[in-house]
């Protein structure tokens, strides 16, 4: 690690001795020896300005009402241009863990002293070389306590994809049914084409397609022909020509321009992922359910909506992975493992945020239980942790731990993480 990055830890974890009233309660001198009794150590602020607002501190006689802020060492106050900076005016107290530079600007300041064993069991954590830096101590905490926590973070998983439906819904004017289109499409896409499946139904709005609800030919040669997959091949199949025919009939009804089919990715997949084939099951589900946003919201159980997405692609890809390429007869269908993602990536989180929109309740209860009711993701980071001793049980749970370990524990945050601050919190974990 960098110097910088050491230091900005070490901040940090000031930060959390001081939070949490962890110091050494009979060291609480001004650097002038003056007495300290911290009544409440301040909101704790993320953002730019002082590190903590509206602490209340009483030195010696007085009580002090204002910010804290928090340095390594005293003369970081000048290195950061504190003394220039209006928003650190009403700065009460500050706090370092060294004094290496007395400061003449009237601020009383303590330094932080803590128990050692806070800072070896901080150190134990970020520095170490485990898959998740509290790999050998998760024994020693109780399981009950990890699976609480998990339903929290779950909630911080399902709103960081909430703001991506926000964004669209912006872009869409709260078009609630061409935003679900468009997320769901995006995710029809799998990883690898997710961004050009994007751009293919930013392309074609679901309202052309409502127009041939009824016709899953047309259906599909809008779709495949805004793919830019109906290119001008003078020697192709019958229902290549015949998809092509219509989609420049109807290309030119609606003023359509297709994106670049080269964006479509096809190397290094597996067949059955081809997009040709997501496309048109796609195709199969805008044709199935007319107003689809709407069937969403009316089917109620999880029994339902695997009916409704009991997709097949179209008899010509019974026998055909790509255009104009025959290949041994199978039944190209959506899967199990492949609609649960588009449960998990798209209807949860629709879900939740249309019943937070508009205050029902039942739909949020819903997204929750559907995913309770969904088996565990199978992925190399849910593999580890259950090589770790932590087994998800359900999908809410592997949503949890996906977001645990990317957002936690990669990054070294054990300081914001509930099972992390019991660990350093407790002597004896």
């Amino acid at each position: 690690m960098t110097s910088k990055i050491i230091k900005d830890m070490k901040e940090e974890f000031l930060h959390f001795i001081w939070k949490y009233k962890l110091y050494d309660q009979n060291s609480l001198l001004t650097t002038e020896g003056e007495k300290i009794e911290i009544i409440s150590t301040g909101l704790h602020n993320t953002n730019a300005g002082p590190d903590f607002f509206d602490a209340r501190i009483r030195i010696d006689h007085t009580l002090w009402a204002g910010n804290v802020e928090i340095h390594v060492r005293s003369s970081d106050w000048n290195k950061h241009g504190h003394q220039n900076d209006k928003s650190y005016q009403n700065t009460i107290l500050h706090v370092v863990e060294e004094e290496d530079f007395p400061l003449n600007n009237n601020i009383p300041t303590l330094i932080l002293k803590w128990p050692r064993w806070l800072e070896s069991n901080y150190d134990s954590l970020v520095k170490s070389h485990d898959w998740v830096g509290c790999a050998s101590r998760l024994f020693q905490i109780d399981p009950f306590r990890i699976k609480f926590y998990l339903n929290g973070i779950l909630i911080e998983r399902l709103k960081q994809k909430i703001e991506t439906i926000e964004e669209v819904l912006s872009e869409t004017h709260q078009d609630w049914s061409e935003t679900f289109y468009r997320i769901l499409f995006q995710n029809f896409g799998l990883k690898e084409n997710e961004v050009p499946f994007g751009m293919l139904a930013r392309s074609l709005p679901q309202n052309i397609l409502a127009r041939h609800h009824d016709s899953l030919f047309q259906i599909e040669a809008l779709l495949f022909g805004q793919a830019g997959q109906l290119g001008e091949e003078l020697f192709a199949d019958e229902y290549y020509l015949n998809l092509r025919k219509e989609y420049w009939f109807l290309a030119g009804k609606y003023g359509l321009h297709p994106i670049a089919g080269h964006l479509l990715k096809f190397m290094r997949m597996h067949p059955g992922n081809f997009p040709t084939l997501r496309i048109a099951q796609m195709a199969q589900l805008i044709y199935k359910s007319h107003n689809l946003f709407s069937a969403i919201l009316e089917t109620k159980t999880l029994t339902g909506l695997q009916k409704l997405f009991d997709l097949n692609a179209s008899e010509y890809w019974n026998t055909h992975y790509t255009f104009n390429k025959t290949s041994p007869k199978k039944t190209k269908s959506l899967g199990f493992e492949k609609f649960n993602l588009l449960l998990i990536n798209v209807i949860v989180p629709f879900y939740f945020l249309y019943g937070e929109n508009r205050s029902i309740n039942y739909l949020k209860d819903r997204a929750i239980e559907i995913l309770e009711q969904l088996p565990p993701e199978k992925n190399s980071i849910i593999k580890h942790w259950a090589e770790v001793g932590v087994t998800a049980e359900n999908a809410l749970e592997s949503q949890a731990l996906l977001q645990l370990q990317r957002k936690y524990c990669e990054p070294r945050k054990c300081l914001d993480c509930t099972i992390g601050h019991r660990i350093i919190s407790h002597e004896n974990i």
